[in-house]
C-alpha cells in the first residue's frame, strides 16, 4: 500500500471519530462561552475537552502527513488550510462536524443531484458552524471590553450574520484587536461561502436549462425513423 493510500484508509477510519470529537468540543466550547458563573468541576470537565480534542486533532494532523508521500507532505499542508488553522485556532475544530453527513446515504450518491446535494448539504453546515463558532469567540473577546457593543450571545450572532450577508449596519462591531481578527475570518469565510452559494446556483439553472433544451429539440428523420 503506498504512503498516500494509507493516509486515505487512516482519513476513512478517523473521519467519523474526529467529526463527533468536533461536536463534543462545540458543545464544550458553547457551555465554556455560555455558562454565567460555572462551577469548579464543570471549568475541569470542559477545559480538559477542549484540550483533549486539540491534542486528537494535532495527532490525527501529525499521522495524516506522516503517512503523505515524502514529496507531498508539504503539498498536503498546503492544500488542507483548516485542518492546519485547527491547531492554532480552536474554532475550526468544530467544522470537522461537516464530516458526520457522509454516513447520509442520499449524500453519498454520484448522479448530479446527488454531488449537488451532497455539496448544498456541507456548504450549510460549513455556514452555520462557521457563524456560530466565530459568534461565541467574538462575545467571549468582547463582552467585557470597555465601549462594547457586542455583549450577549444575540448581539453576536446578529453582527456574524450581517457582516456575512455584507449588508453592515454598524450597529454592532468588534472593538478589541481580537475580535476584529474574527471579524477577518468571518469575512473570508464570508466570500466562500456566498462563492460557493452562487456556483451551485449558476450550476442548478445550467442543468435545467440544458434539459429543457434537450427536451424541446425536434427528433432528426433518422431518430424519428428508427424509434417508429
Amino acid at each position: 500500500m503506498t504512503p498516500d493510500a494509507r493516509r486515505l484508509d487512516w482519513e476513512a477510519r478517523t473521519s467519523s471519530t474526529l467529526a463527533v470529537l468536533g461536536l463534543l468540543f462545540l458543545a464544550a466550547y458553547s457551555a465554556w462561552v455560555l455558562v454565567s458563573d460555572p462551577e469548579p468541576w464543570l471549568v475541569i470537565v470542559l477545559a480538559a475537552v477542549v484540550v483533549g480534542t486539540w491534542i486528537v486533532f494535532a495527532l490525527d494532523t501529525v499521522a495524516r502527513v506522516a503517512l503523505s508521500d515524502r514529496g507531498q507532505r508539504v503539498r498536503f499542508l498546503l492544500t488542507h488550510p483548516l485542518d492546519v488553522l485547527a491547531l492554532f485556532v480552536p474554532l475550526f475544530r468544530a467544522l470537522r462536524v461537516a464530516g458526520l453527513l457522509r454516513h447520509i446515504p442520499v449524500l453519498r450518491g454520484r448522479t448530479g443531484a446527488a454531488v449537488r446535494g451532497s455539496v448544498i448539504a456541507h456548504a450549510l453546515v460549513y455556514a452555520v458552524v462557521y457563524v456560530y463558532v466565530i459568534s461565541l469567540a467574538t462575545l467571549q473577546v468582547e463582552r467585557d471590553a470597555p465601549e462594547a457593543t457586542i455583549t450577549t450571545f444575540g448581539d453576536a450572532v446578529w453582527w456574524a450574520v450581517v457582516t456575512l450577508a455584507t449588508v453592515g449596519y454598524g450597529d454592532t462591531y468588534p472593538v478589541t484587536g481580537a475580535g476584529r481578527l474574527l471579524a477577518v475570518l468571518l469575512m473570508g469565510g464570508g466570500i466562500v461561502i456566498v462563492g460557493t452559494a452562487s456556483a451551485i446556483v449558476v450550476s442548478y439553472i445550467t442543468e435545467r436549462v440544458s434539459g429543457q433544451r434537450g427536451a424541446a429539440e425536434p427528433q432528426s428523420p433518422s431518430s424519428a425513423s428508427s424509434a417508429a
